[in-house]
């Protein structure tokens, strides 16, 4: 399948969103009425049940949850617009103050439900088994036993809801200057004005001069601002030391995996069985990628460079729909028909534009409503991964969404599994419409290779670094320099002796969204493509019988954890053998391109 330049026809036209499903407008007489009955409704409900939580009969405490919960879909539906309308437009003054406005406000009704969480906490473990016997209570189990998790670090009402308004001021204010910062970064390239994604995009351009311009042009705007990056770093990390010492949390990572409901071990087997397979997973694909192209050494800019013979040429948007909508179909028809609906209703936005969010995400929203996606989509075969990936978070959402409000959502580590799954559907069956053409099959094997060891190598590597700054914050504030030692020196050993690193790529850490607005989350794409390859090669040999139990696992929502969702699957994410498995994939692929 020979892929053509995107032209201006009708079929090819990048989609925008169309909000409405949440509210037509900002300021839509519908939103108004929202935030006055949600803030009505926040004061009855403080009004009706402060201090008297622990005293409530099983079913009067299931009635108070429900209430509680469809207060929180109002809430969550107000933040959802909010955020998708200032990722679409980050640089309009009206987009940040709305966002800000709507934030402030949410906050302010949010400190009058703070009470509820808190007391639920104090139940003790013999009233609230005694309460479940209730059936209405006992739906709420999953809820109420992850929200327990929390217990040993809750605080005082006083302090939670200093920690909550403070958030506005603190957190919040430095990861809005990080984004809009961002967002106004220029970049001049060939004479063009790129913004971030665009930038990033020539790394992987055909022309090596062009990938070379770029890098240098990145770095040189990223090294401007690095003074500024690394204060809104320091500052981060150290909020989060503050409150994770309040808390009594004893790791910085320990917050995160509390959120993730997955175990210390498993984590460390995670990043300790992949960074001890950096040589042969990046050492050897880098070595034979610099081989291929000729030269003992990549430099750093050719890390994602095409491989010689790839033709370069653009997937163009309604191909790119055939492609993904095609792959999920030959797995399951109700994956696919969910994600039609993200076409045909317009629940994409894939241009990229100035004062847009850089990357991707699939924002789930509230269950009453729909998730969006977010692209900056330039016809890459990448792209064309990344769209994979976000419509299988997409799916996984509106599946999850039966749960409601409250047990929808699940952890991070099998929220990347249904993206990752998505991209391996499409990969299979891109593989299957060009198995004849060796040639094709080599460079799309090699694509795949080079994604794998961005989800897993990459983000372990990100993990790390993250780790070690946090870790030598608590000593003292960073200068940039010792941060850019800090990237420099784990990204060599990740990476390996084939990829050449100088000073430009010492800045390289400054645009990474995740360190600012979600610490430690980059390993749950490992655990996710780790998890997903094992999890294909039961599908493999399980067949039919597998797509009924893997949305049955995606139906689950929040409801059940990683250990519990894995059962059908015969799989164990603590088996300390369990993460060189999924390794083994990416490994057996290195070696098809070895022995080619």
């Amino acid at each position: 399948m020979e892929h053509s330049k995107i032209t201006n026809s009708t079929s090819n036209v990048l989609p925008i969103w169309n909000l409405n499903s949440l509210y037509p407008s900002m300021d839509s007489p519908e939103l108004k009425k929202d935030l006055e009955k949600v803030a009505e409704k926040s004061l009855s409900f403080e009004t009706r049940y402060k201090t008297k939580v622990s005293q409530l009969t099983g079913p009067q405490l299931a009635h108070s949850i429900v209430e509680y919960e469809k207060i929180e879909e109002i809430l969550g539906r107000i933040m959802s617009f909010a955020q998708l309308i200032y990722s679409g437009d980050m640089l309009d003054n009206d987009t940040g103050n709305f966002h800000q406005s709507m934030h402030e406000e949410v906050t302010r009704i949010s400190s009058h439900l703070l009470f509820f969480n808190l007391e639920l906490n104090i139940i003790s473990d013999a009233d609230l088994k005694e309460k479940l016997k209730s059936p209405e209570l006992n739906h709420y189990y999953p809820w109420l036993r992850d929200l327990r998790v929390f217990q040993p670090h809750q605080l005082d009402d006083q302090l939670e809801k200093l920690f909550l308004e403070k958030n506005i001021s603190g957190r919040a204010a430095w990861t809005r200057l990080f984004d809009e910062k961002i967002a106004e970064l220029s970049f001049s390239i060939d004479g063009i004005e790129s913004n971030l994604a665009e930038a990033l995009d020539k790394l992987s351009n055909k022309n090596a001069k062009t990938r070379k311009i770029a890098a240098k042009e990145i770095s040189s705007v990223l090294k401007k601002h690095v003074r500024l990056f690394s204060l809104i770093t320091n500052t981060l990390s150290k909020d989060k030391a503050i409150e994770d010492n309040w808390r009594g949390y004893e790791k910085p990572i320990s917050a995160r995996n509390r959120v993730n409901q997955v175990e210390d071990n498993v984590v460390n087997a995670l990043v300790e069985t992949v960074s001890s397979n950096y040589q042969s997973l990046s050492h050897r694909y880098y070595a034979l990628k610099a081989e291929w192209m000729g030269v003992e050494h990549l430099n750093y800019w050719d890390r994602n460079a095409p491989l010689p013979g790839n033709d370069d040429t653009t997937i163009e948007w309604s191909e790119a729909k055939e492609i993904v909508l095609e792959a999920y179909e030959s797995f399951s028809p109700t994956m696919a028909s969910i994600g039609k609906e993200f076409f045909d209703k317009n629940w994409i936005d894939a241009p990229t534009r100035p004062g847009k969010a850089s990357g991707a995400f699939s924002h789930p929203t509230v269950p009453s409503s729909n998730p969006f996606i977010l692209l900056n989509y330039q016809g890459k075969l990448r792209d064309v991964m990344t769209l994979a990936h976000e419509l299988g978070h997409g799916v996984h959402q509106v599946l999850a969404a039966r749960q409601g409000c409250l047990m929808a959502d699940t952890p991070l580590t099998l929220a990347e599994t249904a993206s990752v799954f998505g991209e391996m559907l499409t990969f299979q069956s891109l593989l299957e419409r060009h198995k004849g053409d060796s040639r094709k099959r080599k460079l799309m094997i090699a694509s795949k290779v080079e994604d794998m060891l961005n989800t897993v190598v990459r983000q372990i590597a990100f993990h790390e670094f993250e780790t070690s700054i946090h870790d030598k914050r608590r000593s003292g504030e960073l200068s940039p320099e010792e941060i850019g030692d800090i990237w420099i020196s784990i990204q060599q050993k990740s990476l390996g002796p084939a990829i050449k690193l100088n000073d430009d790529y010492r800045v390289f850490w400054t645009y990474i969204p995740h360190f600012i607005h979600s610490p430690f989350y980059v390993y749950a794409y490992a655990f996710g493509d780790c998890l997903v390859n094992s999890l294909y090669a039961v599908f493999r040999d399980e067949g039919s019988d597998f797509a009924e139990k893997y949305i049955d696992m995606l139906k689950a929502g929040g409801t059940m954890r990683h250990q519990e969702l894995l059962i059908p699957f015969k799989l164990d994410a603590s088996d300390p053998t369990f993460w060189k498995k999924g390794l083994l994939l990416i490994e057996d692929l290195i070696t098809e391109l070895a022995d080619d």
